[in-house]
């Protein structure tokens, strides 16, 4: 199941609070996915990258830029409801 995307804002700490469009909110942590993925840490060493967050046509997830996404999926299921 999909769980569309319909806004997305970066908070402090590699944090995004994530407005779903079943009407859900979730804060999802970035800041594991940097020593997962190493193309994720661009958003830490690049000043202001983090905060350019916005979700994709058709709210399947958020990106930075073509090279680094999330899918709404992960977002959903490994997001803390808020």
């Amino acid at each position: 199941m999909f769980y569309t995307v319909k806004e997305v804002s970066p908070l402090p700490e590699y944090r995004l609070l994530v407005s779903f469009g079943n009407g859900e909110q979730k804060q999802y942590n970035v800041k594991p996915l940097f020593d997962k993925w190493e193309a994720f840490q661009s958003l830490f060493l690049t000043k202001g990258l983090f905060e350019q967050v916005r979700v994709d046509t058709g709210g399947y997830g958020v990106s930075w830029n073509d090279e680094l996404d999330l899918s709404c999926n992960e977002l959903y299921n490994n997001g803390v409801r808020v």
